[in-house]
């Protein structure tokens, strides 16, 4: 399973259902920044991403986006075998 990667904030709701929705599909690790606790790390996924909004989920290499762009994958059936690694 490829590394999930997730910048996220303290407080917020979208973080938090993302975290759910990625545990139930069977994710046990997610590798979570905390950008509000490090102003540097919120420039670095401003620079990569080009949104300032938390969550900005990574699956190995690819940027899924945020909570909504993370429950449309799984809707339309991608998010199963990007986790498994065969890409979207």
């Amino acid at each position: 399973m490829p590394t999930v990667k997730m910048y996220t904030t303290q407080v917020c709701p979208f973080c938090v259902r993302a975290k759910m929705l990625l545990k139930q599909r069977g994710v046990d690790r997610i590798e979570e920044v905390r950008v509000d606790l490090d102003p540097a790390q919120r420039a670095t996924m401003m620079e990569i991403t080009g949104r300032r909004t938390v969550p900005q989920i990574f699956i190995g290499e690819t940027h899924v986006g945020g909570c909504d762009e993370l429950i449309a994958l799984d809707q339309r059936g991608a998010l199963a075998p990007l986790l498994q690694g065969s890409g979207a």
